[in-house]
């Protein structure tokens, strides 16, 4: 995944956070679990993730030779997980070592093999197309709150294209997918993905929400979000966000094929992905909240890339085959018959 930076306030400086998060299959991950099998090499990648260190500083403070480190990080280096530079120095060059990622996801279901195409479109979690929204409510840059807190108002202005979290006790909120799979695809089945949870004043971990969603205007299911995460302060969220407010949510995947609608593999609906007129070259609408009705009004909460514990917006994947098209049938023109008596008798006439 791409690396993406991002400038927070802290108490004395402005720091700049690198936040790179990798998901890997159980098969990718081999080599990495391989470069993990090692104290050391744990330690020398908590080391890095404080700051840059050439040999010589993590020779100082693992307490081992520079051959030994060297060694270490060559390993690190051969599972991805660690990259080095040599810059110029007093004494000459210097080997600078940095950690490449922040987290790694390993997944242990085994890789199913996909002879089709996807198309995945991520918005940013401001860029909603339409919303209403109930006050405790609120949406974030990763530099600052937006406009007043619990206020509707500040949904609408023009920074909320720049919100990487948002949450609202009730209401909903629509985004526009723009579609542009090829006009022969034929869908087999389309992905939700998103962080999220509940919205409590503050926090509460034990605050259920009955979340439905809507795909073109199509209702497949609802789900109960278990909470409103807190207490313990999201991996991506900026230094100057409050502990006191909600900082994570959970990965959740909703999947609609031909079988019907689930969440991470739980049966919703039987709502199946043709009733959904999703069209190539059309815009696909997603909407996500609660009813008016549900059991449970706790709310949701939206995490963006650059909050919670994931780095991603709101991802919708759309699975499809390409349908041949048959050539149209070109038809030779056949030559016109002359008349060939009717022509020579104009010669001779003409010559007379």
């Amino acid at each position: 995944m791409p690396i993406r930076g991002h400038t927070a306030f802290n108490k004395t400086h402005f720091v700049t956070m690198i936040h790179n998060i990798r998901d890997l299959s159980s098969r990718e991950s081999i080599n990495i679990f391989r470069a993990l099998g090692s104290e050391t090499r744990v330690r020398l990648l908590e080391l890095l993730s404080e700051r840059e260190m050439n040999i010589m500083e993590l020779s100082a403070a693992l307490a081992l030779t520079q051959p030994s480190v060297t060694k270490h990080v060559q390993l690190l280096e051969e599972a991805g997980l660690v990259a080095s530079e040599y810059i110029a120095a007093p004494q000459g060059m210097q080997k600078k070592c940095r950690r490449i990622y922040e987290r790694i996801v390993v997944d242990l279901a085994p890789l199913v093999p996909d002879h089709g195409c996807t198309a995945e479109i991520e918005l940013p979690v401001g860029m909603y197309s339409a919303i209403d929204v109930v006050p405790t409510c609120g949406l974030a840059t990763r530099d600052k709150f937006i406009g007043l807190l619990d206020s509707p108002l500040s949904f609408y202005l023009p920074e909320r294209s720049q919100a990487e979290i948002l949450w609202s006790s009730g209401g909903w909120v629509e985004y526009a997918f723009p579609n542009t799979i090829p006009l022969n695809a034929a869908i087999s089945s389309i992905e939700l993905v998103a962080e999220v949870s509940s919205e409590a004043p503050g926090y509460n971990n034990h605050y259920p929400s009955d979340l439905s969603v809507w795909i073109n205007d199509v209702e497949i299911g609802s789900w109960c979000s278990p909470g409103d995460y807190g207490g313990v302060r999201g991996q991506l969220n900026p230094n100057w966000y409050p502990d006191n407010m909600n900082q994570s949510g959970l990965l959740k995947i909703w999947q609609i094929d031909e079988g019907g609608a689930s969440v991470d593999g739980v049966l919703l609906s039987d709502i199946t992905v043709d009733e959904l007129n999703i069209r190539p070259w059309q815009v696909t609408k997603i909407r996500l909240g609660v009813k008016s009705d549900a059991p449970n009004q706790g709310g949701f909460t939206l995490y963006g890339r650059g909050f919670g514990n994931y780095q991603l917006g709101i991802i919708l994947r759309i699975k499809y085959d390409q349908a041949e098209i048959s050539a149209p049938k070109i038809f030779e023109a056949k030559p016109a018959k002359t008349n060939i008596k009717l022509v020579r008798k104009r010669v001779l006439t003409n010559l007379n």
